[in-house]
């Protein structure tokens, strides 16, 4: 997320960190290189003046020219103001409504709608709501087929629609039912179009006017870039938002939707979609952004995904064996942390949360073979019990059939046996004094060859 922009700024700071005193001159060249490294990400124009002016004024002050470590205060500043242009603190939803709270989803046509509705009904299932879904988009069938399909999926109750139907009668059968059903929560999904049209605004005023929901969100595509803040503003102008969602958040390495939303539209971004499945949507944070985005990582962000999505139980199990120095450690115990490590979406997911580490989830993410970890797992479950727990008893017979039953090759059943001894050994390391130092010297042996960390410069 935000490579692009993470890489550019990164390397200006660090030039700029390391010197012993700030003057004009070169504070001006590396604002400079700031400025378009925030062009280069598409963020606003006027976003991208503001910022500058902004950081300007306070760099050429007392606060850099007096402080002991001019280049950290100067990055501080930038820190700051980063954080400032995407709203200074998380704003969650406001469901203090009597029940049903309404939430409208508004957007424009494979902006990520209907599937952040999903997410958003999952997220608030969790935290104990009860949710009901449904889609007034009666202009695409498919995606009421759609929605539908993900509500069962994540067990939230759904409300049918006709492609026949007229969109406020949907709403009017939407309200009744969450009403009879006691739900908490009910959203709405609505049409949207390719692009900005006048019939489109006008079915959205009429939803709006005879809802009232208590949120109103608009999900738009992070990697529309500057563009995503313009057609907020326009949606805002024609219904009032309360809120954004930044749906594929993950795919955007550029960040200029997420720098340019707020200061152009007035309005919080809520929520960043991280990814398909339904639990890939985290909660906006600007200033865990505005670390990630000068590679100061997000540590918060990884603790809570862990606490969310780990399984409590399996990791206190593998925490004993680690202290025993590995013992009992076996190929089911390796696959359960396969398995944990995709659901907190995979290596270079959770590289990018952990303080410099930036650089290395581009590597990992350009380098590693995602596929390879689900052949890993499908070489384990064509083993028997007895297999896992003793892989030395694997002869060419066994080899055979494992590979017939998974579909892979030799080599990679072979690699999957080097990487679980090297991850043996790595545990027997831990064991001892200096564990930490020896996990992180062992990280490669989890990582297919020539995909290891990058030398130190």
């Amino acid at each position: 997320m935000f490579d692009q922009l993470t890489e550019r700024l990164s390397e200006t700071l660090r030039r700029v960190a390391g010197k012993a005193a700030l003057t004009e001159d070169n504070i001006q060249d590396t604002l400079r290189e700031v400025r378009q490294a925030l062009l280069e990400a598409d963020v606003a124009l006027p976003v991208v003046k503001d910022f500058i002016d902004q950081v300007r004024q306070r760099a050429v002050g007392q606060e850099v020219m007096k402080s002991l470590s001019p280049g950290q205060a100067f990055l501080k500043i930038v820190h700051a103001q980063l954080v400032g242009a995407m709203g200074d603190a998380n704003e969650g939803l406001d469901l203090a409504a009597q029940a049903p709270a309404v939430i409208l989803m508004a957007g424009l046509q494979g902006s990520g709608k209907t599937t952040s509705a999903a997410k958003l009904a999952r997220m608030l299932k969790d935290k104990g709501r009860k949710v009901l879904l449904v889609s007034a988009d009666v202009y695409r069938p498919a995606a009421i087929r759609q929605l539908e399909t993900l509500a069962e999926s994540i067990g939230v109750g759904f409300l049918p629609s006709e492609d026949s139907q007229r969109p406020i009668d949907i709403a009017r059968e939407a309200l009744q039912a969450a009403r009879v059903k006691f739900a908490d929560v009910l959203i709405v999904d609505t049409a949207g179009r390719l692009a900005i049209d006048t019939a489109m605004m006008a079915e959205l005023r009429e939803l709006h006017g005879f809802l009232n929901p208590v949120e109103t969100l608009f999900v738009v595509d992070a990697m529309s870039g500057q563009d995503a803040a313009q057609t907020a503003r326009a949606f805002n102008e024609a219904i009032p938002l309360t809120g954004v969602i930044l749906a594929k958040a993950d795919a955007d390495s550029r960040g200029g939707a997420a720098l340019s939303v707020r200061a152009v539209t007035g309005k919080p971004i809520k929520f960043l979609g991280v990814g398909e499945k339904t639990d890939a949507l985290e909660p906006f944070h600007p200033d865990r952004i505005a670390s990630r985005i000068l590679g100061m990582g997000d540590m918060l962000s990884l603790i809570e995904e862990a606490e969310r999505k780990l399984d409590r139980d399996k990791a206190e199990k593998l925490a004993k064996k680690i202290r025993k120095g590995g013992k009992g450690f076996d190929l089911e115990d390796f696959r359960d942390q396969l398995l944990q490590m995709r659901s907190m979406g995979g290596l270079s997911a959770m590289l990018d949360k952990l303080p410099g580490m930036g650089g290395l989830a581009q590597a990992a993410q350009a380098k590693v073979d995602t596929g390879m970890f689900v052949r890993m797992e499908a070489i384990i479950n064509s083993m028997t019990p007895r297999e896992r727990r003793d892989p030395d008893m694997l002869n060419g017979s066994r080899k055979r059939r494992i590979m017939q039953g998974s579909g892979t090759t030799i080599q990679d059943l072979n690699r999957l046996l080097k990487q679980f001894k090297q991850m043996q050994k790595m545990m027997k390391k831990m064991g001892n004094k200096g564990a930490m130092q020896n996990m992180m010297r062992g990280m490669g042996g989890m990582m297919p060859p020539g995909a290891g960390f990058p030398p130190r410069r």
